[in-house]
């Protein structure tokens, strides 16, 4: 496969650079969006790419029949803990041709002079090793967000990526190739979107942890391991835990040890625009503002925390409130309106991701000195409230172009040198840094003060080790010095 094209020949290729709006403009007409079947015609003559699959159940199962759907992608290797599990069993069924495996070096040493590319749909806290081996190999990666458990696992991440720019980068914020990717780019380059000073996040559902027991004091005991399960191998640099259904399957995202709890799960898709297009990067200053049920074990019932960025360039000083939790809402502006969950928010196993009632589903409120805008969550385009604001600006409001492909396409279609990934590790790393920076206000219920130019923790020694956080366990080292 060729390298990454020039962004010059992405616009060329893509029709954008006609719209005006990519390349910094007003575009004269919005392009008109392209048919499925012509689509699908242009798909079918570029060919395949062999792709590898790391983690095939619940989520990994979803996202594997949406790179089923784009035409692009031929899953040549498969590879899971839990073989036996509904997921695993439907994956395999629909992939008769893949060689299986429950170790994922194993797949590696064995498949890969087979596959080009690699998918890892693990849970948050094993993402790392299966990275990292994937681009010492020489593959491309598409991992699912967030991008790593700790700040100097994405650190290594990201620069694995830069000394191999050849090599194609996505992580899993689906939204980020979807219609609110393309409106904020342009209603920022067209001053529509300017001096933010606030942004408040929020995500106010129920989650797995809702009714653990705060009052913990040592981790679940050990229950019967499922038949079939690698229980060990589950933990990959992890170290090890007892099985306990509150670990798996999903529930380990719950738990500081195995996950990002609210804000992992959901800041990528929340903050990602806001984030790349302001021009963010790291917070200086993180400050826990409110915990409900905190404990050192697992994620509180709700959390306040705010994240404090300085200028860049001629953007002024901003900072975002992050919200979680049930009726833990941020100040709702008059004229909010109606809150809905879009349709491209997954469903796991015909569940809504956020299945509880709300005042307001997840989503920003974003606060400029002379606007106010709102948006939901994944794909959901930005709006300017009140309602009579949004119709006084109509005027002036840039034609925005469709989508030319989706997250799983555009990832196919970069490797195939057709698009440029929109969310490359590049972008995709520093937004989950911040991540990593707020559950470790939230695990230590302490403030932070962070240096952006040494990436160092200045006030506090045991959040500045958690930076790295424990050693690997034992026959995993070899993965930090890759």
């Amino acid at each position: 496969m060729s390298d990454k094209i020039s962004r010059g020949d992405f616009l060329m290729k893509s029709g954008l650079a006609a719209a005006g709006v990519m390349m910094g403009g007003l575009a004269s007409a919005a392009p008109t969006a392209q048919k499925a079947e012509d689509k699908k015609k242009r798909f079918a003559k570029l060919g395949k790419v062999n792709v590898a699959w790391v983690g095939m159940a619940n989520r990994g199962r979803e996202v594997m029949k949406e790179f089923e759907k784009t035409g692009l992608a031929n899953i040549v290797a498969m590879c899971d803990v839990d073989l036996k599990s509904k997921g695993c069993q439907e994956a395999i069924a629909a992939h008769p041709k893949a060689k299986v495996f429950t170790d994922f070096r194993k797949m590696f040493d064995e498949m890969g002079n087979k596959f080009e590319a690699v998918v890892v749909e693990t849970p948050d806290f094993s993402h790392f090793p299966c990275v990292m081996l994937a681009l010492n190999q020489g593959k491309h990666v598409y991992v699912e967000k967030p991008m790593g458990r700790t700040f100097y696992e994405c650190e290594l991440m990201i620069q694995a990526a830069k000394r191999n720019p050849h090599l194609v980068t996505q992580g899993g914020n689906q939204g980020h190739s979807d219609r609110n990717y393309y409106q904020f780019k342009a209603w920022k380059e067209a001053g529509i979107i300017k001096n933010v000073t606030h942004v408040d996040a929020h995500m106010n559902n129920s989650r797995r942890w809702h009714g653990y027991d705060v009052n913990i004091d040592r981790f679940p005991q050990a229950e019967p391991i499922p038949d079939g399960m690698d229980w060990d191998l589950w933990h990959t640099t992890q170290q090890f835990h007892e099985f306990n259904s509150k670990y798996h399957p999903g529930n380990w995202r719950s738990w500081y040890d195995f996950g990002m709890g609210a804000l992992g799960d959901w800041g990528a898709h929340l903050i990602d625009t806001i984030h790349e297009f302001l021009d963010l990067g790291l917070p200086y200053e993180i400050t826990p503002v409110k915990f409900e049920g905190w404990n050192t074990y697992f994620f509180p019932m709700s959390s306040t925390i705010n994240f404090k960025f300085p200028r860049r360039g001629d953007m002024p000083a901003m900072d975002i409130t992050w919200w979680d939790g049930i009726g833990n809402y941020p100040p709702i502006p008059e004229g909010f309106g109606e809150s809905k969950m879009g349709a491209d928010v997954p469903t796991i196993g015909g569940q809504s991701a956020a299945a509880s009632a709300v005042k307001i589903n997840p989503g920003t409120i974003m606060y400029s000195d002379e606007l106010i805008f709102k948006r939901g969550s994944h794909g959901a385009i930005t709006q300017i409230i009140p309602e009579s604001k949004a119709k006084e600006m109509a005027s002036r409001l840039p034609e925005v172009p469709e989508p030319t492909s989706n997250h799983y396409e555009n990832f196919l279609l970069a490797v195939m040198g057709e698009e440029k990934a929109h969310s490359s590790f590049d972008v995709f790393g520093p937004l989950c840094q911040v991540f990593c920076l707020g559950v470790m206000a939230q695990r230590l219920n302490e403030k932070i003060i962070f240096d952006r130019e040494t990436k160092r923790i200045v006030n506090n020694r045991f959040a500045d080790a958690m930076l790295t956080n424990t050693p690997p366990r034992k026959g995993w080292e070899e993965f930090y010095k890759m």
